[in-house]
């Protein structure tokens, strides 16, 4: 049974915003109440938080997809809906957040840090707020707007002090094991460890944490053996650990040629790797064996200018010294980081020329609109409603996006779409079109606000309506 997962595909949706009103308000000896439509409430995010007492991706493997609750729809009498619930999913630090093309979005590392995977949707204006001097009285509401879905790749890079690397079965597990208080799994067969473990060592005042990373073969760099996914998991550590094997019982190998082999993988990987300090730990010194070559090849590694340390994890022999030699590099590796600064917060204030927009033409004769605000004005509008239609037809003149088609080259009668290609409004374009809003007479007036008539011209209105319903009742022929 799986229990640990170090890389996923996360599929979010944030709540999408909650429906405006459009409502009129009534009571008894009021009739001109007025709009009293609420706004509807914001959709709930999709936030990703380091949490320390997480370690692995598990859940998002058994469950991918995770949604945010919507807005509640505005309703009457100036009540606002109720906003979504923020969606919280704890990730083990170390997490590194990708788009499916591989672009890095967020690099979580330390207790807290937040990532908003999914921006929740916009809540669509009720009639009441949208009320100004020009229009007293609108009969239509905002849309909501949808929450933002995203397909995400979740890779973990184990975060520790020390990474034990060498090849399989070289003992690594055991050492973390008589090192630490971690219990991984020991067996006597090649790739027992096939997940990272970690431990935590305390050696005088120092206290840091050890990965047993699963072991590498030649050819790890290019993938061979699960390596890349196993050296993803070496990438944060401060400290390197070749532990190599003095008792192998293959007659081909032995602790040099397995050195060269490992820094070799190490190098053609990257990642700075090949910079890291690094100790060499000769391994299995218990075995009559083990003990003679230890003390043959040590000379020639000390030439190289490694530390070696003489250990054996089943004896327990040299553990003391490893320990506080990795302490002392621990420590100067944490000295040599430069501090934290605080958190800055750059304003790059928009350029004086920016539209917020743009508009190109296309090789099928469209022109097609792209920008943040007509884009979302598209959505919040509803097409059923001729005055929501020509609310929005006053928003993209008063944007520009007109006088930038005419710009374009754009003539009466050329298609116009807003949005992308996949989702987009197409129309029609005239200049001086009603855009279905017939009601409102001239774009940006409303006919409701037009000068009262004076009484003797109501008056007669009035008669002539008494006389057609006369008419209606003399024509009247009963069954």
């Amino acid at each position: 049974m799986t229990t640990f997962v170090d890389r996923v595909e996360l599929h979010v949706a944030a709540g999408s915003g909650g429906h405006g009103c459009a409502s009129v308000h009534r009571e008894k000896f009021k009739p001109l109440g007025g709009p009293d439509g609420g706004n509807g409430g914001r959709g709930g995010d999709v936030i990703l938080v380091v949490d320390q007492d997480v370690t692995t991706l598990l859940d998002y493997h058994h469950s991918p997809h995770r949604k945010a609750t919507n807005g509640q729809p505005g309703a009457g009498d100036n009540r606002s809906g109720k906003d979504g619930q923020d969606l919280v999913l704890p990730v083990p630090d170390g997490t590194v957040v990708m788009d499916r093309e591989g672009n890095v979005l967020a690099d979580m590392v330390g207790q807290g840090t937040t990532f908003v995977a999914g921006q929740g949707g916009r809540g669509g204006l009720g009639n009441a707020a949208l009320a100004s001097a020009r229009r007293k009285a609108p009969g239509f509401a905002l849309l909501g707007v949808p929450g933002e879905e995203r397909d995400l790749v979740l890779e973990l890079k184990t975060v520790a002090d020390v990474a034990l690397v060498g090849y399989p079965s070289a003992g690594k597990s055991s050492l973390i094991s008589v090192l630490s208080a971690a219990k991984p799994k020991i067996a006597d067969y090649p790739f027992t460890t096939l997940v990272p473990n970690l431990g935590v060592v305390t050696a005088g005042s120092t206290v840091y944490t050890v990965a047993d990373v699963p072991g590498l073969i030649p050819g790890a760099s290019q993938g061979r053996g699960l390596g890349l996914e196993f050296l993803r998991h070496v990438e944060r550590c401060s400290v390197l650990v070749h532990v190599l094997d003095t008792a192998t019982l293959e007659s081909d190998r032995d602790p040099v040629s397995d050195l060269d082999v490992i820094e070799e993988e190490l190098r053609q990987y990257g990642a700075g790797l090949e910079n890291r300090p690094r100790i060499v730990v000769l391994n299995k010194i218990d075995v009559p064996d083990g003990q003679d070559l230890a003390e043959m090849v040590r000379p020639d590694l000390e030439a190289r200018g490694y530390r070696v340390f003489e250990v054996s994890a089943v004896a327990h022999k040299g553990l003391k010294e490893l320990s506080f030699g990795l302490a002392e590099l621990v420590a100067a590796a944490r000295a040599a980081k430069p501090k934290e600064e605080a958190t800055r917060i750059v304003i790059r204030p928009k350029a004086v020329d920016d539209s917020g927009f743009t508009v190109t033409r296309e090789e099928d004769g469209i022109y097609r609109v792209r920008g943040e605000k007509p884009e979302r004005w598209i959505r919040q509008t509803d097409f059923n409603n001729d005055e929501a239609v020509g609310y929005l037809a006053d928003r993209l003149n008063r944007l520009g996006v007109e006088d930038q088609l005419m710009k374009a080259g754009a003539r009466a009668g050329d298609g116009v779409a807003i949005g992308p290609e996949e989702n987009a409004v197409v129309f029609d374009w005239e200049p001086t079109m009603m855009a279905g809003a017939e009601m409102l007479g001239r774009r940006g007036e409303d006919h409701r606000l037009e000068a009262p008539r004076p009484a003797a011209q109501r008056r007669k209105e009035r008669e002539a309506e008494r006389d057609e319903a006369q008419r209606e009742y003399d024509d009247f022929e009963p069954f």
